[in-house]
């Protein structure tokens, strides 16, 4: 099951409304913002793992998330270590351009740049639990990396085509000088994961 449907599959009507309460919106709101937010998270570690070493170092960074938040996702939306942890996450996949990221998922969702900034920390931590399952699941049969490149790419092209709505966001978080260049900007962002870290 793809990553947006196993965390759209327990967004119940608790769920939203406690995801709500964190961001300070109603929840249709949240409902729809969800899938944009992923995206860009899907979207950035996608565009990491194509950069030399990439994917080598996010199967590296994977070591602290053993996927099991995703069978409590209400449970684990409260849990402050979680929210911390996922503080960290966006800065290593992001870098300095997170500020621009949070602003263009937030333009693209109705919310403001605070709670869209809020809304990828805590989703960061279940996108690499998720990556970290699968991995596992995957290996034996292919290689670490590029297994996890791979899922990732699967991942994208289902959140897009689930959501073609958010198609456009990619290009308009990661061609940040506007020159319709994508690559270059990706090259510039890819500190975080691909110099170490989680």
């Amino acid at each position: 099951m793809a990553l947006i449907d196993l965390i759209q599959r327990q967004l119940d009507d608790n769920t939203v409304s406690q995801l709500s309460q964190q961001l300070g919106t109603d929840p249709n709101t949240t409902r729809q913002a969800v899938p944009a937010a992923l995206t860009a998270l899907l979207g950035g570690l996608a565009q990491n793992v194509q950069q030399p070493g990439g994917a080598q170092q996010l199967a590296s960074a994977l070591g602290d998330h053993d996927g099991s938040l995703l069978d409590n996702l209400g449970g684990a939306l409260g849990n402050p270590a979680v929210q911390a942890d996922g503080g960290g996450i966006l800065g290593h996949i992001f870098g300095g351009h997170r500020p621009a990221v949070e602003s263009q998922v937030g333009q693209r969702t109705g919310l403001d740049t605070a709670q869209a900034a809020r809304l990828l920390m805590l989703l960061a931590p279940f996108v690499l639990g998720y990556l970290n399952r699968q991995r596992r699941q995957q290996q034996g049969t292919a290689e670490a990396g590029g297994s996890i490149t791979d899922i990732l790419n699967g991942e994208r092209a289902h959140v897009e085509q689930a959501h073609p709505e958010h198609r456009g966001i990619l290009a308009s978080i990661f061609d940040r000088n506007h020159d319709g260049q994508i690559l270059d900007d990706v090259a510039s962002m890819a500190g975080g994961l691909l110099r170490g870290g989680r």
